[in-house]
């Protein structure tokens, strides 16, 4: 078997139906789905008591353990050479697996990762190409520069037993970082650029999700003894809390990261979304920032429309 696909999930059964159909889509691998169920109380025991495919595997938990302690449980019971973590509002591309899993095995590396979309209100809001493997052991250590969070990476079964699991004290934040440092220090990862996965924005992921963020970043700095890249969290930051709708606390963020020299990095965050906000106030037609009008755009939409049938054009916004 080549991927043990490994997805927590509590409370959520909308979103984790399509979740769930864009893993079994997956296209020329061999893969399990083990559904970790954080002791969810609304559709999701039916939804996945009602699934008829011999791929899923479902583990339940009376209590719920936390994000981290749900995968790692995941992973104890995987049995594919790849290990790939999919979180349960998040959606893949059909061919995401076979791509990272090829890139891996041509290169000779032991973990893999891809570019993402964001995706709210029926449109893509957000291209992010991977970066460089060069700017990932660059920059990884000091800033989270993988799009996506953990619906990103696979990585070796035998390699994630060396490096150690989800750390468990980063419940909702973090967590995925911080291994992503584990598996740099371990070796060289291989990229795919193009965007393979998509984010779903939705109110139940944004609010707090940014403090808990702010909070694991002074975590995973003790842990590793290492400088994190304030200047470039606090941008990041920034438009994270826009997104939240949190515009006094982006606007605080904002003024750190001038304070450490990233007067640009802010006006490319911020002016965007005030001119959006104008148009809107006008009555304008908006455009969202961040949107790629190229083939990326385009090839992203197409799978997306297969799993989101209320999609619109992928440069529309």
């Amino acid at each position: 078997m080549d991927v043990s696909i490994v997805v927590p999930t509590r409370n959520r059964s909308a979103l984790l139906s399509r979740t769930l159909r864009s893993a079994l889509r997956q296209e020329r691998v061999d893969f399990e789905v083990i559904v970790v169920d954080e002791a969810s109380n609304d559709e999701t025991p039916a939804l996945l008591a009602g699934l008829d495919d011999h791929r899923v595997r479902v583990l339940r938990h009376d209590i719920p353990r936390g994000l981290s302690a749900a995968r790692n449980h995941g992973a104890e019971h995987a049995h594919a050479e790849w290990l790939a973590f999919l979180d349960d509002d998040d959606l893949w591309a059909p061919d995401r697996l076979f791509r990272q899993v090829s890139a891996a095995r041509e290169s000779g590396r032991d973990w893999a990762y891809t570019g993402s979309v964001n995706i709210a209100d029926g449109r893509i809001v957000r291209i992010s190409p991977a970066p460089s493997e060069e700017e990932v052991m660059a920059i990884l250590p000091r800033f989270p520069i993988l799009p996506g969070g953990g619906s990103n990476v696979i990585v070796r079964r035998e390699t994630f037993t060396q490096v150690g699991p989800f750390e468990t004290r980063l419940v909702s934040g973090g967590e995925d970082w911080e291994l992503w440092i584990r598996l740099a220090k371990h070796g060289w990862p291989a990229g795919v650029r193009e965007p393979l996965m998509a984010k779903r924005i939705h109110s139940a992921n944004m609010f707090g999700e940014t403090d808990r963020i702010v909070r694991a970043t002074t975590v995973i700095e003790t842990l590793h003894d290492a400088p994190i890249d304030w200047g470039r969290m606090y941008p990041w930051l920034a438009e994270r809390y826009l997104r939240e709708g949190r515009w006094l606390t982006a606007l605080s963020t904002s003024t750190k990261a001038v304070a450490h020299g990233h007067v640009a990095g802010v006006a490319a965050v911020l002016l965007p979304y005030v001119r959006h906000r104008l148009r809107r106030t006008l009555g304008l037609r908006t455009e969202r920032p961040g949107i790629l009008s190229d083939g990326v755009a385009a090839r992203a939409a197409a799978w997306l429309r297969e799993l989101e049938p209320i999609l619109d054009d992928a440069t529309a916004a």
